[in-house]
């Protein structure tokens, strides 16, 4: 047999493995609320060669090769187990087992104990008020993680009227996407009801101007999270008008909040959300994309001081061709030209992480693409470093440490935005273009401006709806020397 043939029969068999993983991964969503991942990219709906192709991709970011037969066995032993609502990485329960020594049923049996039995968090409901570029990734989001019932629970999505026609082109713009694609299910409207049917999800379209006098107990809403993503309130005063409407418990704003608010990044703040915090902020999607990245630096090397340059794809605020705008230089034609703007994402990084309070200055360039940016940090560190240190800790940090949600790791010589499109991550370090000298430091982070950004808005809503299920096994920290 040649080396063509043999290649074909591994990648078969290997395709063959993968589809007997499917229902396995299916069923522990549906029937025990387990939510199963490899080094942090989710397994739930993946094709089989989707889930061959994420086995390769984290052996070439540099670890250990995972056998696509030892997930498999994991994944059998664990819906043997039936472990309680959970997420469980299988590439670490894989490595795991291997240094234990023991017979696999007897590890998992151990390491798997916490979530024996453990029961999902009661459903919270979610309103999103307006279906913008976020309202529906995170109305794509939230339908997705369905699942089991429990969790976080799509109720209605509140716009104001724009056409007769209103209901069937809000359906048909979350169905179709031009950046991100087709919705992965099927969309249709009751049109005597006012609601739009996603994969079997209900979700009431509530039509409204007034964010304090919409009464939600009237569609059997209670004690619901708001997510307001229209931008037009970013201050306390604002953003309470929605505490005055019935059913409405909490809220969560997709843009940078104003004093007092706290601006949340997760993975670096949401310790910091407590019960009693009615209103928060899930800052902006530079803010996110930086911030783990920045932390992960100033823990290994520290950070001196820096400056941030943001290449933004343009967005709604700006215009098609050229006319007024109250902003500067905002009213130029987006899709013909490169526009020097402002940024507070380097400023708001030290709402998040305190120590880098004065410590960052940044500017952005609206470039005409329509999603993906790219954030440039030219940084003076504490600690020298060499390249080859420092991709090599900012690799292991997204495999394995607490920001491996948050942090992802590229090294490929033709890699573009499109190919972010998409990116469940914060931020995706590019380690082929990082530059050190010394203590002098540039790291170049891509980061999807919109899917990114609506995975964090997301995790800061588990987190204020305590739905995320316990994480086994324990994700350790990372150190310079590994």
């Amino acid at each position: 047999m040649n080396d063509s043939a043999a290649h074909r029969d591994d990648w078969t068999e290997s395709e063959e493995l993968a589809e007997r993983m499917i229902p396995l991964i299916g069923a522990l969503r549906r029937e025990h609320d387990v939510v199963t991942s490899l080094h942090g990219h989710r397994l739930l709906g993946l094709s089989a060669t989707g889930l061959v192709e994420v086995h390769e991709r984290v052996a070439q970011l540099g670890h250990e090769r995972l056998p696509i037969e030892d997930s498999l066995a994991v994944l059998e032993a664990i819906h043997a187990l039936a472990p309680g609502a959970s997420s469980l990485d299988v590439a670490r329960l894989v490595a795991g087992h291997a240094e234990s020594g023991q017979l696999l049923e007897t590890y998992l049996a151990e390491v798997l104990a916490p979530a024996m039995g453990a029961v999902a968090a009661e459903p919270t409901d979610v309103v999103l008020y307006g279906f913008g570029r976020i309202g529906r990734l995170l109305a794509r989001i939230l339908i997705a993680h369905t699942g089991g019932g429990s969790g976080l629970r799509l109720r209605a999505i509140v716009v104001r009227r724009g056409a007769e026609n209103d209901l069937v082109k809000r359906a048909s713009l979350l169905l179709r996407d031009s950046v991100h694609g087709r919705f992965a299910g099927s969309v249709t409207v009751d049109e005597e009801a006012e609601q739009i049917i996603a994969n079997g999800t209900r979700i009431q379209v509530i039509y409204s101007d007034d964010p304090a006098t919409i009464d939600y107990t009237a569609h059997g809403i209670h004690a619901a999270i708001v997510v307001d993503n229209t931008g037009r309130w970013r201050d306390e005063a604002g953003l309470s008008q929605h505490l005055r409407s019935k059913g409405v418990a909490r809220v969560l704003l997709t843009a940078p909040g104003k004093s007092p608010l706290k601006n949340i990044v997760h993975g670096i703040n949401d310790d910091t959300i407590a019960d009693t915090d009615r209103i928060l902020s899930a800052a902006s999607c530079t803010t996110n994309a930086i911030t783990p990245v920045l932390a992960a630096i100033d823990e290994a090397y520290g950070v001196v001081k820096g400056h941030v340059e943001t290449v933004h794809s343009f967005t709604n605020d700006q215009n098609l061709i050229d006319n007024f705008h109250k902003g500067d230089r905002r009213g130029r034609s987006a899709v013909l030209n490169m526009v020097i703007t402002e940024t507070g994402a380097a400023k708001a990084v030290a709402k998040a992480l305190p120590q880098l309070e004065g410590k960052l200055t940044g500017s952005s360039i609206r470039v005409p693409t329509p999603d993906v940016s790219l954030a440039v940090l030219h940084l003076t560190i504490a600690r020298p470093a060499t390249k080859d240190q420092v991709n090599d800790y900012l690799r292991r940090v997204s495999l394995h440490s607490k920001l491996r949600q948050q942090i992802d790791y590229v090294e490929s010589p033709d890699v573009v935005s499109t190919d972010f499109v998409g990116s469940h991550r914060a931020g995706i370090v590019d380690g082929l273009a990082t530059i050190a000298d010394e203590d002098t430091l540039i790291l170049y982070v891509w980061y999807d401006n919109e899917f990114g950004y609506s995975c964090q808005v997301i995790r800061v809503l588990e987190v204020m709806a305590g739905s995320h299920p316990i994480v086994l096994p324990e994700r350790p920290e990372v150190t310079l020397q590994g």
